[in-house]
Order: structure tokens, then C-alpha cells, then sequence
């Protein structure tokens, strides 16, 4: 009886354990995953030195740095978010324009994303998706007293969200820009957008994307590619159909840790894009179900939280909560979707999970934000000035 009663009386925590750790599992998973994905690649690579330990070895360097980024941004209140949050959305415009100058950028497998740092790139429309979420959120505040005029409300954001687009698809990063859009939507939305004004803007942005896709060779064969990989197992249909056959070999409880065949120069981008093809085929049917579950863990925390700022009468705050959900649930459903064949090849990463050191910098930062939200809201409830 005594422990019982000790149990009751005891004080509730200070943040929310299950998002902790919710992230820290995929966090940690992902490491765990990263290095078995890679160990391949990385001893054949020159660049890696033939080192077995290359990536892993990186991804933990860049995972320290998230998490003592995320431990500074946990510091710094809302109100200072609110801010700066005009300014880190220009700053992050600002960097992906500087990635598409010749000489200033990188480019990498067609592609120009990156902007060299020495011994690292960084990826601004990683950091965008964070800045994006920040903005959103700010920007819906200060017109909420206007979110059923199209004009106050919706054009201006519809400008800067096609000015980001415009960068985004010179890159070409599709699959960023999809992401900041579903941000930026959303969270118009959740703000009081009337539901048949959002309903127009879907119907619009759908068909947009529509004619991205018609008038882009390249991803004209994705869709294709997506719609019958076995069609052109060798050519436009390759990535999805052997991270298929991973999904295939994985059955119920996978083949066992580092025992993945396709990870061996069949999967391209296994360690990035393709991380849950060969998890599937390691951990099987289980560890997929356990990813999945652990994303909708933190998604519907995300949600929670913001829910939680609502009733305390905390906008910003509660915008910019399950903003973070949308991106975390958006770009982890894709990721997914494309893995499994379920949707068009793109260039997504799996949040927190991935390699990627901007990236993951960027989720850390996100997920310590959201637990600054709660531990806000915690603080107000028991009467103590956050």
C-alpha cells in the first residue's frame, strides 16, 4: 500500500516522456541502422577510406551536434522563437539562393542542394522546413484577425511560399518543397482558414503539382517508374523495385542485423533514402510496424501538446506544436510511401533516422522546441511563469 500511495504523490515530470522518448528511439534506431546500411559503401568508397565506420562515425558527430542544438533551442522561450522567426525564414531564403550560384554551391548527382562547409555541407532546405514551421506559425498569429480575407490572409503567404518554390524546384527538390507547402497549408488551416477556401487551395496546389510533373521529363519517368518498376527493373523502375525485394526478403521478423543482401551496391542511397527498405529486410514486418508506430507516437504528441496550448490560450506556441507534427508526419509518411511503392520516387530523407547532418540537426532542434511547448504548458499548470 505504501508504494502505491508514494507513486500517487509523486510529482508529475517536468516534460513529456513519451515524446522524449519516442524521438530518442528513432534517434537511436537510426544510428543503429545507419551503420549496417552503409558498412558496405563506406569500405569501398575512397573518399571514405575504406573505412567500415565512415558514415556511422559522421552520423554520430552529426547527431551530437543536434542534440546540443536541441539542448540551446530547449533554453530559449517561445516569445523569442516568435521573434526571430521572420528573420530565420529570410535567412533560410537567403542560403537557398546562395546554393544554386555556380562556385558557391554544390552540386551532386545532378542535383544542387548544398552549400560546402569545410568537411560538411549544409542543406538549407532542411533548415527551411524548421524555419518554414516558425514563420507559419508567427505569420498566422499576426492575421488572425483577418484569416477569412483571401487577401490579407492568404495571398501574402501564397507569395513567399511560391518564392521559396521557385528556389526549391530550381535545385531540384521537389520533395522539400511538397513538405513546406504541406507545412505552411496546414498551419494556415489549423489558424481558422474557412475549410472551403482550404478546399480551393488543395484542389489548386494538386493540380499544380500535376503540371510540374507533365511538363518535367525526369519526374514524368518517376511516376512511371513508380506506377510498374518491374516494367524497367533496370532502368527508371531500379530503386523501387529492390527496395521491394527488401521489403520481400524481410517477411515477419527480417533476415537479422547486417545480414541485408540489397544494401550491397543494389540499393542506391541506402543509408538515406532507401533507411527503411533495409530495415524491412533486416528487422522484418515487426521493426517496420515499430518505426511506424513510434512516428504516429510522436505525431499525436506533437498534436497533444498543441491541443494542451489552445486550451491555456497559447497560439503561437500551439501553431507552432503541430506544425512540427505536420512536417514529422508529412516527410515520414512519404519516406515511407516511397519505400514501400506506395507513392512516386523522391528525394525525402526519414526524420531522425536518415543520414543527413542537416537533417538531423534540424529534427533535434524541432523536437526540443516541441518539448520547450510542453514544458511551457507544464509550468503555467502549476502556476509558474514559464
Amino acid at each position: 500500500m505504501l508504494p502505491a500511495l508514494d507513486a500517487r504523490r509523486r510529482p508529475p515530470s517536468e516534460i513529456d516522456l513519451t515524446l522524449l522518448w519516442s524521438g530518442l528511439l528513432l534517434l537511436l534506431l537510426g544510428m543503429v541502422m545507419v551503420y549496417s546500411a552503409s558498412i558496405a559503401i563506406a569500405e569501398a568508397g575512397k573518399f571514405t577510406g575504406n573505412h567500415p565506420a565512415y558514415f556511422l562515425i559522421r552520423h554520430a558527430v552529426f547527431l551530437a551536434i543536434g542534440l546540443i542544438a536541441g539542448g540551446l533551442a530547449f533554453q530559449a522561450p517561445l516569445k523569442t522563437w516568435q521573434k526571430i522567426a521572420p528573420w530565420l525564414f529570410v535567412a533560410g531564403f537567403i542560403l537557398l539562393a546562395l546554393a544554386l550560384i555556380p562556385g558557391v554551391g554544390r552540386e551532386i548527382n545532378g542535383a544542387r542542394r548544398w552549400l560546402p562547409l569545410g568537411v560538411v555541407n549544409l542543406q538549407p532546405s532542411e533548415l527551411m522546413k524548421l524555419f518554414a514551421v516558425l514563420y507559419a506559425a508567427d505569420y498566422t498569429v499576426r492575421k488572425m484577425p483577418h484569416m477569412l480575407d483571401l487577401k490579407k490572409a492568404f495571398l501574402p503567404m501564397a507569395a513567399a511560399m511560391v518564392a521559396v518554390g521557385v528556389l526549391l524546384l530550381k535545385e531540384p527538390d521537389f520533395g522539400a518543397f511538397v513538405v513546406i507547402i504541406s507545412i505552411a497549408t496546414g498551419i494556415l488551416f489549423l489558424g481558422g482558414m474557412r475549410a472551403r477556401l482550404f478546399a480551393i487551395l488543395v484542389i489548386v496546389l494538386a493540380i499544380a503539382f500535376a503540371i510540374l510533373i507533365v511538363v518535367s521529363p525526369y519526374r514524368r519517368d518517376r511516376i512511371f517508374g513508380f506506377m510498374d518498376p518491374w516494367a524497367d527493373a533496370f532502368g527508371r523502375g531500379y530503386q523501387l523495385s529492390h527496395a521491394l525485394i527488401a521489403f520481400g526478403r524481410g517477411e515477419l521478423f527480417g533476415v537479422g542485423l547486417g545480414a541485408s543482401v540489397e544494401k550491397l551496391f543494389y540499393l542506391p542511397e541506402a543509408h538515406t533514402d532507401f533507411l527503411l527498405a533495409v530495415v524491412a529486410e533486416e528487422l522484418g514486418f515487426a521493426g517496420v510496424v515499430t518505426i511506424i508506430l513510434l512516428f504516429g507516437l510522436l505525431v499525436q504528441r506533437a498534436f497533444a501538446i498543441g491541443r494542451q496550448c489552445v486550451a491555456l490560450d497559447r497560439v503561437y506556441p500551439a501553431l507552432v506544436a503541430q506544425g512540427v507534427g505536420i512536417w514529422i508526419g508529412v516527410q515520414g509518411f512519404i519516406n515511407m510511401g516511397v519505400n514501400m511503392g506506395l507513392l512516386p520516387t523522391k528525394g525525402l530523407t526519414l526524420p531522425l533516422m536518415s543520414f543527413g547532418g542537416s537533417g538531423i540537426l534540424a529534427n533535434c532542434v524541432a523536437l526540443a522546441i516541441l518539448l520547450r511547448v510542453d514544458w511551457e504548458n507544464r509550468q503555467l499548470m502549476r502556476g509558474a511563469k514559464p
